[in-house]
């Protein structure tokens, strides 16, 4: 394990480089990251390469013991290459350029900017091949979707249309354009989606997207071959920038190494307690996206600001506690945005751990506290896992097709994943959030949020997990499409509905209004958003609508199939319907599960070999206690710990734990 930080060196007189690196290895840094963003020194103009400030910086800070991952430059290429081959910058839908003066000025299908990268990045490769300070490379930075609509763009879409579909009569029939006499005679007809309309036809949109995609991947595969040519023993890897996000990260991070997150927990106090949840979901995507831990690439150090008004500071005990949060959901690596604030740029006020003043404070205090943590605790945790038994199922194929087409005011794809997996982690199971094309054969307890895109591969492949005994949960707007965004003519929830025992007789897109169903136990709990109007095929229902002309029909069935269940849930409840829901089911499952965490503290678990470690993270401004059940081993304190342990605000506890802990009791005071 390492921490670090971002360092540009470029930014700062030559004199305090050394100062620098000799501060950061008495605070127990040992990484920095570099150049991202500096193809204008790297090559001041065209063909002139000017290595030499970068290799002194490196040499300086090689000398302190501290390792370099070089990013590469494409996010910014330089005032001369754009002057020169103004096809490197992307057009919106209106063919207006997208001007220099902040990054990400560059269209992927560009052969000039494809060109000249190709030349800088097998310069940069060939030149650090061999340096032994460098470690490894970050391919360009936060990645995401241009939607470029240049000449460029048009051939290569056209292109990527006719190898999928072969013949315009496939496309034709796939897309079902004899809607609006839309039918494509030729297949100069097809453009990318010019003017900016959004009501278009729903499956070329999408296919606009993955198509946007594949020219991310494409344009970050020229580098990785260079990168691997190279560079055979350098790691590497790209900065996604959170979620949601349009772009398939999936795809994007399958050539990599490893995945990286760029991750800033809110620090306003009217999010204290959502902020951490909504992060803790981040972190397992983005273990997700390769199955495996991950670094964090950047991460808070202060208060950011750059297009929009500054945050507010990080209270005492936030950096440290969001930094262990990442460690516990499986980050090997913390890098901190950034090692100083800038004194010039539109990020001036995006604060590093040393602020303007240039004397370092609390938070530099409270990292150097961190990194001593870190750099003492690596030894038990290098090599270990995050540990999932439930599964979440994600996929940005489902998020595009929402957002092409809302299908109530208030339901957002996105924002419902976050209640499912917030009710799962206050419910202390442990879950991991997977592609819905991962295998998923262990999971007991698997949550299948709006498959609204399902085929047969996916279906069958979900009655598999459940005829083999795991609980499936499926939700409203389940089974609405194909892969192409083309309605089937099934009654949903189509492919699953013999697996769920039920379908859908009606549906009501109630959006913001508020309606009430009711257990079998007769509780009662909200919903809102949409409500399907369930007939049971075998299904055994346990939740009824209690308002509107479906009073008293069925809201939520399970159904039991093989030696599993499927529940389908048509509507969108409370979260704390979810809660017991998930409860119920995890523990009717076999899985462990931490019962009766107060509300804003989370746990995780890391595995190295047959011993576990339970991560104990107080994310929130206010003191809890957490009662166990017995004293156990913290390795964080070094001392022993319970069973009860109080946490200040922003505590962390990481115990030593060798033992099941289902439906153990804890309790929170205040």
């Amino acid at each position: 394990m390492r921490m670090g930080v971002d360092y540009y060196p470029e930014h700062w007189e030559r004199s305090m480089w050394e100062q620098d690196a000799r501060l950061m290895r008495e605070t127990g840094i040992s990484l920095i990251r570099v150049a991202e963003f500096a193809w204008s020194r790297l090559e001041p103009e065209e063909g002139r390469y000017a290595f030499g400030w970068l290799d002194d910086a490196i040499d300086i800070f090689h000398q302190y013991g501290i390792q370099v991952v070089i990013g590469t430059p494409s996010c910014t290429p330089p005032n001369w290459l754009v002057e020169r081959f103004p096809d490197v910058l992307p057009r919106d839908a209106m063919l207006n350029p997208r001007y220099p003066g902040i990054r990400g000025h560059r269209c992927y299908n560009s052969p000039s900017m494809r060109v000249f990268l190709a030349k800088i990045v097998e310069k940069l490769a060939a030149h650090y091949a061999s340096h032994p300070a460098v470690i490894g490379w970050q391919i360009d930075n936060e990645f995401g979707l241009n939607e470029c609509h240049c000449e460029n763009c048009n051939i290569r879409f056209r292109e990527w249309l006719s190898k999928k579909y072969d013949t315009l009569e496939a496309l034709n029939q796939d897309w079902g354009t004899v809607v609006w006499s839309g039918e494509y005679s030729s297949w100069e007809q097809i453009t990318t989606p010019l003017g900016g309309a959004k009501f278009r036809n729903p499956s070329y949109l999408l296919d606009w997207r993955r198509f946007e995609t594949d020219s991310v991947v494409e344009f970050q595969q020229l580098q990785v071959n260079i990168l691997r040519k190279y560079c055979p023993n350098h790691f590497v890897t790209h900065n996604i920038w959170s979620y949601p996000m349009s772009l398939d990260y999936y795809k994007l991070c399958e050539e990599l190494d490893f995945a990286s997150l760029d991750y800033y927990p809110s620090t306003s106090p009217d999010k204290a307690l959502s902020g951490g949840y909504g992060g803790a979901l981040t972190l397992d995507l983005t273990r997700g996206i390769k199955r495996q831990n991950f670094w964090i690439m950047e991460t808070i150090s202060g208060p950011p600001g750059c297009w929009f008004p500054m945050w507010r500071t990080p209270q005492p005990g936030f950096i440290r506690a969001f930094a262990w949060q990442c460690i516990a959901r499986g980050a090997d690596t913390l890098v901190h945005f950034r090692w100083r604030s800038a004194p010039y740029g539109a990020e001036q006020f995006w604060h590093g751990l040393i602020d303007h003043s240039n004397v370092p404070g609390r938070r530099f205090e409270e990292y150097r506290i961190l990194c001593d943590e870190v750099n003492r605790l690596s030894p038990l945790l290098e090599g270990s896992e995050v540990l999932g038994e439930a599964a979440v199922l994600h996929s940005h194929d489902l998020y595009n097709a929402f957002e092409i087409q809302p299908q109530a005011e208030g339901m957002n794809y996105f924002d419902n994943l976050k209640l499912y997996h917030r009710a799962l982690t206050k419910s202390g199971i442990l879950t991991d959030v997977v592609n819905t094309s991962d295998e998923l054969d262990k999971y007991r307890l698997i949550v299948a949020p709006s498959l609204y895109l399902l085929d047969e591969k996916l279906a069958d492949k979900l009655k598999n997990c459940a005829k083999n005994g795991a609980t499936l949960i499926l939700t409203n707007r389940t089974g609405v499409k194909n892969r192409s965004n083309v309605c089937w003519m099934h009654p949903l929830p189509a492919h699953l509905a013999e697996a769920a025992g039920v379908t859908v007789a009606e549906y009501d897109p109630i959006g913001h209004d508020v309606h009430t169903i009711r257990m079998l136990d007769g509780k009662t709990y909200s919903c809102s958003q949409w409500c399907d109007v369930l007939e049971p095929a075998g299904a055994e229902t346990v939740a009824w609508y209690e308002d509107d002309f479906y009073a008293g029909k069925p809201a939520a069935t399970v159904h039991s199939y093989g030696k599993g269940k499927v529940y389908y849930i048509g509507t969108v409840a409370e979260e704390s319907f979810y809660q017991e829901l998930f409860g119920k089911a995890a523990d009717n499952a076999g899985l462990n599960r931490f019962t009766g965490l107060p509300e804003g503290v989370q746990i995780s678990i890391r595995r190295r070999g047959n011993t576990n470690y339970l991560f104990l993270l107080n994310l929130t401004p206010k003191p809890h206690t957490v009662e166990l059940k017995d004293t156990y081993r913290s390795i964080l304190q070094e001392t022993s710990v319970g069973p009860a342990v109080h946490m200040d605000p922003y505590a962390v506890e990481i115990i030593e734990w060798d033992q099941k802990f289902g439906g153990r009791s804890i309790a929170s005071t205040v």
